[in-house]
């Protein structure tokens, strides 16, 4: 995993590569969005399609899955079983990606371009942009990095290192499922139930622990700590508001409250509710902080690593 967090780190998922086969990710989407078209009738009753649902999102696993636990079989010990699992759990981390794109969105808006940055924070959120002030659209980037900062880097990384190359496979299956049917509307609010309580499962760990990283980080860690157990437990999701209560407090800045989304707007709570909203100078002190989580914990897997190569 170490291994997995350098190389995407330093080279990402080249575009060229994307655009001749795609992604991973993609390919389980292609298939979770198959296996919805043919299973997901809005005729049958709410138990049969939280039945489809279920067995939907076990094919998709066992469909990922049995793949890497035959490759990881298959491949040689020691360091180069070591180099090649990271060189094929690397495409599975998203932190570079996840800095750029929150990047495409608090450069310009740091520069008073505005409608460059609401074009921008469109493909990573689902609130409507043009509803969306400077604060309302910097808040939207940065409750973006804090989440994925947890569930594009922190649970891969923990499911990986804990299970190995069927580990992280698994994580992102579940966590696909979770981002295209894991939602509570008329169509997917039924067959997506099992797709999104396992998510929930499979972060509570990894959420926590990406709070904790974000606030040890930060210049205040016992506030943000704090704040972090204080406004988390309020949160709509049991686990996104812990990244992104740290992430407030590291900042000195209020997140979540209230959204404005196509459907109509949503009532949330604040968190570091007592702080101002974000500004221009915000998004590089986020950014900023995302970099030094991402420091803290390649210092973390470093001795873990020679642990395991040495034991």
């Amino acid at each position: 995993m170490l291994i997995a967090l350098a190389l995407d780190t330093a080279f990402g998922w080249p575009q060229r590569l994307h655009a001749a086969i795609g992604h991973p990710v993609t390919w389980i989407g292609a298939l979770i969005a198959w296996l919805e078209r043919r299973m997901n009738h809005a005729g049958d009753s709410r138990a049969a399609r939280r039945a489809r649902g279920r067995n939907a999102a076990l094919l998709t696993i066992a469909a990922a899955v049995l793949p890497a636990v035959a490759i990881a079989a298959a491949l040689p010990g020691g360091f180069t079983g070591a180099l090649l699992t990271g060189l094929l759990a690397a495409p599975l981390i998203a932190s570079r990606s996840l800095y750029e794109h929150v990047a495409d969105v608090l450069r310009p808006l740091a520069r008073g371009n505005t409608e460059a940055a609401r074009t921008a924070v469109a493909r990573i959120v689902g609130r409507d942009p043009d509803l969306l002030d400077a604060p309302g659209i910097a808040r939207a980037a940065i409750e973006s990095l804090a989440e994925n900062a947890s569930d594009a880097v922190i649970a891969p990384l923990f499911w990986g290192a804990l299970l190995g190359l069927p580990g992280i496979v698994a994580y992102k299956a579940i966590n696909t499922l979770d981002s295209m049917i894991g939602y509570r509307s008329d169509r997917f609010e039924d067959f997506g139930r099992f797709a999104a309580l396992l998510d929930d499962a499979v972060n509570w760990v990894p959420a926590r622990a990406t709070g904790l990283a974000l606030a040890l980080a930060g210049p205040r860690p016992r506030a943000a700590i704090a704040v972090m157990r204080a406004d988390a437990p309020r949160h709509r999701s049991p686990n996104a508001g812990w990244p992104e209560a740290a992430m407030a407090a590291g900042i000195g800045c209020r997140l979540s409250g209230p959204r404005a989304y196509a459907r109509g707007p949503e009532a949330q709570p604040w968190l570091n509710g007592e702080a101002p909203d974000p500004t221009a100078e915000t998004g590089p002190a986020a950014l900023g902080l995302y970099r030094r989580m991402l420091t803290a914990v390649t210092l973390a897997l470093l001795p873990l690593a020679m642990l395991e190569a040495f034991w």
